[in-house]
């Protein structure tokens, strides 16, 4: 069975995973899921990830973090759709709560942050929103 949305399904086994106090969640890998996980870890949202291979299919497995018995991450949306892409210049990328929370933005120089993308000058597709 293909999937239409890969990030959407890894956002949701994280929210899924978090509802139900998981340690870790596990999916199917892709580069690009790889990329969110990488930017999660950098910006605290997430203890771990790592890349298995199991049968000739790589799978991501991404550690879950809790404060105080409570999932780190409160709020986490898909913004981008495949059926609504959603692409902001350099001066009207999102911000989060005040700059609380961040964007995931995917670039021609990567995915990175919201703040990372402003400090850079570029834009991009705004994928998802972590708070």
């Amino acid at each position: 069975m293909s999937l239409q949305d890969p990030v959407s399904d890894m956002l949701c086994q994280i929210r899924n995973g978090q509802a139900r106090i998981r340690p870790r969640v596990t999916m199917a890998s892709s580069t690009l899921k790889v990329a969110v996980a990488n930017v999660l870890k950098e910006e605290g949202y997430i203890s771990d990830y790592e890349i298995k291979d199991a049968d000739g299919k790589k799978t991501l497995s991404i550690e879950l973090k809790y404060f105080e018995g409570k999932p780190v991450i409160e709020k986490l949306l898909r913004v981008s759709k495949p059926g609504r892409r959603s692409f902001k210049p350099k001066d009207k990328l999102p911000k989060i709560l005040g700059g609380l929370g961040i964007a995931i933005i995917s670039t021609s120089r990567g995915v990175m942050t919201d703040k990372s993308a402003r400090a850079l000058g570029i834009g991009g597709e705004v994928l998802c929103i972590v708070a």
